[in-house]
């Protein structure tokens, strides 16, 4: 075997781990190879909604699912790709109320629980109410062996590249470390840690086996 096949072994071997923990706390799951296995099977789970939202995901639209989801007549809610009739406030309202929401994670902890970590909270609300069905993809580079290391990797890793991704005047982006800062473009305000499934939601994990996002 090979580095990247020893590589991947052991993501294979964390995520099934992860998998069976999640599916204690009520949560679907699948484990997938790649990004192209991921889209097929996200399409085929979710091929009879009509309406879907999109939270501020690279990882769902590294896979294409808002283009795939277009091009299938299907309504889509994305704030980065505006229409001119809709305000971004009201395209991520309807996001909140679609039949499916589609968004990453910030961290998934081997022991069972979801994190996520948002700005405004138009994600952090969807993913755990007013949508019936959530279907949360990422890669297992975004996997902690427990719910300390999620929150650790989200201030160490996904939080600094998130703001320099964004272009953000914060410590983080400048530094590339967190220091709980009070900037007024501060992308950290809302932590919402998923330990079990929600009670009126039914929530989808879907593990790729390679690196996604941040």
């Amino acid at each position: 075997m090979t580095d990247t096949q020893y590589h991947a072994w052991l993501w294979e071997k964390l995520g099934h781990q992860t998998l069976e923990n999640l599916k204690k706390h009520g949560f679907a799951g699948h484990f997938v190879n790649n990004a192209d296995e991921a889209r097929d099977l996200i399409l085929e789970l979710i091929k009879d909604y009509e309406s879907f939202g999109f939270g501020g995901s690279a990882t769902a639209r590294a896979i294409d699912l808002p283009n795939a989801l277009g091009a299938m007549g299907k309504t889509v809610y994305d704030h980065w790709e505006p229409v001119a009739e809709e305000s971004d406030l009201s395209l991520r309202l309807k996001q909140g109320r679609c039949d499916c929401f589609i968004c990453s994670a910030n961290a998934i902890s081997a022991t069972g629980e979801i994190v996520n970590v948002d700005g405004v909270g138009n994600r952090t609300n969807a993913m755990t109410f007013g949508c019936p069905k959530v279907i949360i993809v990422a890669g297992m580079n975004k996997v902690a062996v427990d719910l300390d290391g999620a929150l650790r990797r989200i201030r160490e890793v996904a939080a600094p590249m998130r703001a320099k991704s964004l272009n953000m005047s914060t410590p983080c982006a400048e530094t590339g470390i967190c220091t709980d800062c009070n900037s007024p473009q501060r992308i950290c305000r809302i932590t919402a840690i998923l330990h079990r499934k929600p009670m009126m939601t039914d929530v989808t994990v879907v593990l790729v086996n390679q690196s996604l996002g941040f």
